[in-house]
């Protein structure tokens, strides 16, 4: 056998035939899809008798990186309101930040401190 140049044709004899796509014809179908999100979480820490304020302003500036006085405000404010807001995220963050708190532990400063401080989530309205 030897090879074609372009333009060549063999002759097998059998017909040719050439195929050609039917040119498409535009659809102006207009899908609406419109992309639902999740709702932002709140990581919210709430008040009890179990755990000091260093405990509290230690778990708000390691876990959350919180700077100091904005743990400091956000215990008060739980102290004062029983509960704070401490973080709006998306809900895997937010289920990590909660695993974190649970995973700190009783406060070693007061002996009646059986476990971590209670932490809730909710999602946000709207």
């Amino acid at each position: 056998m030897s090879e074609n140049e372009e333009g060549d044709e063999i002759d097998s004899g059998e017909p040719v035939v050439m195929v050609q796509d039917a040119p498409k014809a535009k659809q102006e179908v207009e899908e609406k899809t419109k992309t639902r999100r999740q709702p932002p979480y709140n990581v919210i820490l709430l008040n009890d008798e179990e755990h000091t304020f260093d405990y509290v302003i230690e778990v708000l500036m390691k876990v959350f990186a919180h700077a100091k006085p904005t743990a400091e405000e956000l215990t008060l404010r739980i102290h004062l309101a029983g509960r704070a807001i401490v973080l709006t995220t998306h809900r895997e963050l937010a289920e990590l930040k909660q695993q974190q708190v649970h995973s700190y532990g009783p406060d070693p400063r007061m002996s009646v401190s059986k476990g971590p401080i209670a932490c809730v989530l909710e999602a946000t309205a709207g």
